[in-house]
């Protein structure tokens, strides 16, 4: 069951040369000259790791193959912030044509640090509430990219769908991260629509899930694409079947893990399309303070038919008719 999800318009700018915001790449609109790409992760969990992968095959598919004529320079900060601001800094200093950040804490660091080439952001919440960009529609300044705001009310829907008594809802995140918060703001609303008492517990580290998760005293969990949290999801798995309590994630990635359900957008579809924006500006030399930031065009009902018996929900039949996938 396809949603629709508000699409920022396409800036439709398109110099032929690269001025003010990166290298200059010469030649003739369109063509593919050689160019060097870096890339910082926040940290390694399925999501993150499906964006990145889509965003080099987008930039295969735009005519840069690595080894070829693409060189990429992937840095991953394994969760911590610090080392995100030092590689942050590594890249300012270096000739790359343009540099990735994926994750709200590694494209804030990017946006702190590099001032003279094209950043592009992916998997960043809110792009302003961030301070990644002026506006979704006129970014400014050298930085773009894309968002994967989700539809956070529906996926609280889900609760009551999958356990019509349900009366609470545990909700774990990252008291660090910018992107966690404006997600967990309209997770509140949501559950005080539907009648949901709200349990928070915050963690500072991805070794604090396992103990946050099965302190949990609720008839639900809800996980939003929280980075640190969603690193260590088989602990709050672990925690929803032994509570025998339905948890809801922020993205199908996480339902693939053993979540039992989403209404959420395709990590590796938000990759591509940040790779496409790549290639506005490496070959046709687009300027990312002109580009809308894009947000993907549509989401997905999945749903996690083995993770439902662990956790002892019997999916109505009316929402599996509804599911774009069903994982049995």
């Amino acid at each position: 069951m396809k949603r629709l999800l508000p699409v920022a318009a396409v800036a439709t700018t398109a110099a032929l040369l690269l001025t003010g915001c990166g290298s200059d790449n010469g030649g003739q609109s369109g063509e593919t000259k050689k160019v060097t790409v870096g890339i910082s992760q926040f940290v390694e969990h399925p999501s993150l790791d499906a964006a990145r992968e889509g965003f080099v095959q987008a930039l295969k598919d735009g005519g840069y193959t690595e080894g070829e004529n693409l060189t990429l320079d992937v840095q991953n900060a394994s969760g911590d912030q610090a080392t995100a601001t030092n590689i942050a800094s590594n890249f300012a200093s270096s000739n790359d044509d343009l540099i990735l950040g994926i994750a709200t804490p590694s494209a804030q660091s990017l946006a702190q640090a590099v001032t003279d080439k094209p950043v592009l952001f992916t998997a960043v919440t809110d792009p302003v509430d961030a301070g990644l960009v002026n506006s979704m529609d006129a970014p400014g300044a050298n930085v773009t990219g894309t968002t994967d705001m989700n539809p956070v009310a529906e996926q609280i829907q889900l609760i009551k769908k999958l356990k019509p008594g349900a009366k609470s809802v545990g909700i774990i995140y990252s008291s660090g991260e910018t992107n966690s918060q404006v997600q967990v703001d309209e997770a509140k609303k949501a559950a005080q629509a539907e009648g949901l008492k709200v349990e928070e517990k915050t963690v500072t580290t991805t070794a604090e899930v396992a103990q946050a998760a099965e302190s949990f005293d609720t008839d639900s969990i809800y996980v939003p694409t929280d980075n640190k949290v969603v690193a260590g999801l088989e602990a709050v798995i672990s925690a929803a079947e032994a509570k025998k309590i339905p948890l809801i994630a922020g993205e199908g990635d996480s339902v693939e893990r053993g979540a039992l359900a989403t209404q959420g957008i395709n990590y590796t579809d938000l990759g591509k399309q940040t790779g496409e924006m790549a290639v506005r500006i490496l070959k046709d030399g687009a300027k990312p303070g002109e580009m809308a930031v894009e947000s993907q065009k549509e989401t997905k009902l999945i749903i996690n038919a083995k993770a439902a018996k662990a956790m002892g929900v019997e999916i109505p039949q009316s929402l599996r008719d509804q599911a774009d996938q069903v994982i049995e």
